[in-house]
């Protein structure tokens, strides 16, 4: 078991490696990983059912301590990204198909991976955690309305198909890996340290599924996809940070929700995408998949940098 947990400890750390690898391997090899397909529901409920492992009493007590706060971290991921998204699907010519994913990635939760770049850019973590705990559950509520009122325009969008597909692979594998630390802590306690590797293991096969059946959608349109989710992602950690700088919140919790803010649940987004739109549309969130976790990276480590209240001047240009 240690050996496991170190190993995991380790994929875990070179996540942003293995997504680009698997992405590459995608394009390369699609006969073999267009077979992943019918499992990327599964693949992610999985993944959820290993942050309902994790999640504590705690990251909700945290929420009432401090709503406000959580309150500014929720509404700017369901407010900025969305936003942001229609801007660029308005400004930027592309597919119905296209637009649409770029959407639907917009109006996803925060990622969890968002977590571990707080930790990593010396932000306020106890807050990041809350506002993924929350949006994540919201998810299923918010996600299909904003879809359904921004990318309707584009394809049609069955909010309660939607709906119903969020819960059966958001909250129920939540709520189960969350009711069996009740009923079996000692067995989930150990088998934590392991949880970083099926996450990862999870998502990389999510993203070269997508890859692997959008290889044609991507070889044509593959640089705008990839400019638009730079675009997206970075204009989301500028926004998120000065929204939260507006509301006067100290450089820690600005830090944690500019993360927040610009870093989606993409696996949860190219489910989606897959299961109610077309492959394409799913393109953005693979692609979402493979930035955020590198450009995450980069902004932990600007930020990390920043311990007073000096103006990230730069942070656009860096991640933008």
């Amino acid at each position: 078991m240690k050996f496991l947990a170190s190993l995991s400890g380790l994929v875990g750390r070179t996540f942003a490696y293995w997504v680009v690898l698997f992405a590459v391997l995608g394009f390369i090899l699609p006969d073999i990983f267009k077979q992943i397909v019918p499992y990327i529901v599964p693949l992610l409920a999985i993944i959820m059912f290993g942050m309902g492992l994790t999640i504590k009493g705690r990251d909700f007590v945290e929420v009432l301590r401090r709503p406000v706060e959580v309150g500014i971290g929720v509404v700017s991921q369901f407010l900025i990204m969305p936003l942001l998204a229609v801007a660029l699907t308005t400004i930027i010519p592309m597919s119905p198909e296209v637009a649409a994913g770029v959407i639907l990635v917009g109006c996803c939760p925060g990622g969890t991976s968002s977590n571990v770049m707080a930790y990593l850019s010396k932000g306020d973590i106890a807050l990041s955690v809350a506002c993924t705990s929350v949006t994540t559950l919201l998810a299923p509520f918010v996600t299909p309305f904003l879809v359904y009122l921004l990318a309707s325009q584009y394809l049609p969008v069955d909010a309660m198909a939607m709906f119903i597909s969020i819960i059966k692979m958001v909250l129920a594998p939540l709520a189960l890996g969350y009711a069996l630390q009740k009923v079996m802590p000692k067995a989930v306690a150990a088998a934590v340290p392991a949880l970083p590797l099926v996450s990862v293991i999870g998502i990389v096969l999510i993203v070269s599924a997508v890859v692997a059946v959008s290889k044609g959608a991507i070889a044509s349109s593959g640089l705008m996809i990839f400019a638009v989710v730079v675009l997206h992602n970075g204009c989301g950690y500028l926004l998120g940070y000065f929204a939260s700088r507006a509301f006067g919140l100290s450089l820690a919790k600005r830090k944690a929700i500019s993360i927040e803010v610009g870093m989606q649940n993409s696996g949860l987004g190219a489910a989606l995408a897959n299961a109610h739109f077309s492959p394409v549309a799913a393109v953005p969130s693979a692609i979402f998949s493979v930035w955020h976790n590198i450009s995450g990276a980069l902004i932990a480590n600007y930020y990390a940098g920043k311990t007073d209240e000096e103006e990230p001047a730069r942070l656009g240009t860096r991640n933008a």
